[in-house]
């Protein structure tokens, strides 16, 4: 159906560090990625690990003890069932930090230009223009980059190439993973023996549960199937998004790295599975502060305003005595990026709209941004105040930029008669979750 001829014929290399956070603790403790037995758990700070979520588990706690990163600690083998599983707190900062290292090797071998970071443990490369300066031949300059990061940091990596970004996540995903060299290369030319053999659709990045229920409706029940089928009955079914599955079953992505794409509208938020069910209010809205603060001071650094703040809180599935699974809701404000207006609204919406069911995740998310003017002015503060308030703020964010988040605490977030505990310690003591832009 598709004439290869004409499309995108690059080399795009997909990079991912093998269980990341669980590495980076391996070596943190100066043991081999691949030979350590330990998964990495959030709790609160002085309870039990089996209060807590697994975050990430190494590839041998995986296959030994079959773990996976969305099953809460209490899941876990008992000590006697698996007494070499080792447990360990996350430490945020330091993924962060390997991270940008990793990114940093990736500049030895390609222009910024031509390096996507998809998250915090994958990046793509378009290695086009400059692969032959490395090696005569992709899978070695792949296997060059892989030694670079592994002599480097003692991380291992996947890594999936193709001729589009596509072919180069699903070759990583799909077989990459399976081999020894942990390399694999897909062409068009292996679309048959590659895309149409994957026998589940939610294996294909792009497909989710969904998406594959409607298209079993259909009688879709694999990548050949649907390469197979009609395009106009996709179209009609799905619309714009029917023709993308469909270019996916035949291997076709026309995006180009270098051409970055910049949305119009851009929202930023940042959402917090707790360890625990949270029933006390100022608890919870000690959490929702921090959160709200934390993606008050992103908007910051990219020199915007808020005009519409959403909350989102969803309820402990064990404990629900109604219908409601939680709450969504948002408000649209007077344009600021002030921490102390943002979290206020942040705060009413809570109160408006929360009955005293157990919270187990917080959510919080700003849009409609609009360019900072830097002319935020209130009628119940002088211009003097405002700026000097302002600077302060645009402090506190670089202090916490270099030195984390909660290494400033205000008195409000202690607990009463405490002097040093911070808010992030409510929340499993790291700072993050599952953020999204």
């Amino acid at each position: 159906m598709y004439d290869y001829r004409y499309e995108p014929h690059r080399l795009i290399f997909m990079i991912d560090n093998k269980s990341f956070f669980a590495s980076c603790e391996a070596v943190r403790l100066g043991i081999n990625p691949m030979k350590a037995v330990l998964a990495v758990v959030s709790r609160q700070p002085h309870t039990k690990f089996g209060s807590g979520l697994i975050m990430a588990a190494s590839p041998l706690a995986k296959k030994k003890y079959n773990l996976n990163n969305v099953m809460r600690a209490r899941d876990l083998p008992s000590k006697r069932e698996a007494p070499d599983l080792k447990l360990v707190e996350p430490h945020m900062n330091l993924y962060i930090k390997r991270s940008m290292q990793v990114l940093n090797i990736f500049r030895k071998y390609a222009a910024e230009e031509d390096i996507h970071v998809y998250s915090i443990d994958e990046s793509m490369i378009d290695m086009t223009k400059s692969w032959h300066l490395f090696g005569n031949d992709p899978y070695l300059v792949a296997r060059k980059i892989q030694k670079d990061i592994h002599d480097t940091l003692g991380l291992y990596t996947t890594c999936g190439i193709g001729e589009n970004p596509l072919l180069a996540k699903l070759a990583m995903d799909i077989s990459a993973k399976h081999k020894i060299s942990m390399i694999a290369y897909w062409h068009y030319i292996d679309v048959p023996d590659t895309i149409w053999k994957i026998p589940k659709l939610e294996d294909v990045w792009g497909i989710g549960k969904r998406t594959a229920k409607r298209l079993r409706k259909l009688g879709i029940n694999n990548m050949y199937q649907l390469a197979h089928t009609d395009p106009a009955t996709l179209k009609q079914e799905f619309g714009v998004i029917g023709e993308q599955l469909f270019a996916m079953s035949w291997g076709v992505d026309r995006s180009i790295i270098s051409h970055k794409f910049f949305p119009k509208m851009k929202n930023y938020g940042n959402s917090q599975v707790l360890t625990r069910d949270y029933v006390n209010q100022r608890e919870i809205e000690i959490v929702l502060r921090e959160i709200g603060e934390q993606v008050g001071a992103r908007i910051r650094a990219h020199k915007l305003q808020a005009s519409c703040v959403g909350l989102y809180v969803g309820f402990s599935e064990y404990k629900r005595n109604n219908q409601r699974k939680g709450f969504s809701v948002q408000q649209r404000i007077s344009p600021t990026n002030s921490n102390q207006s943002l979290v206020h609204e942040l705060v009413i919406l809570f109160r408006k709209n929360w009955h005293g069911e157990p919270v187990r995740v917080l959510g919080v998310n700003y849009s409609k941004l609009i360019p900072d003017t830097g002319e935020q002015l209130t009628f119940f503060m002088s211009p003097d105040q405002q700026l000097k308030k302002r600077k302060f703020t645009m402090t506190v964010d670089k202090i916490r930029q270099k030195y984390g988040f909660t290494s400033l605490v205000k008195a409000s977030s202690l607990s009463k008669g405490a002097t040093a505990i911070k808010r992030s310690n409510l929340v499993g003591g790291h700072n993050g979750g599952n953020a999204y832009e």
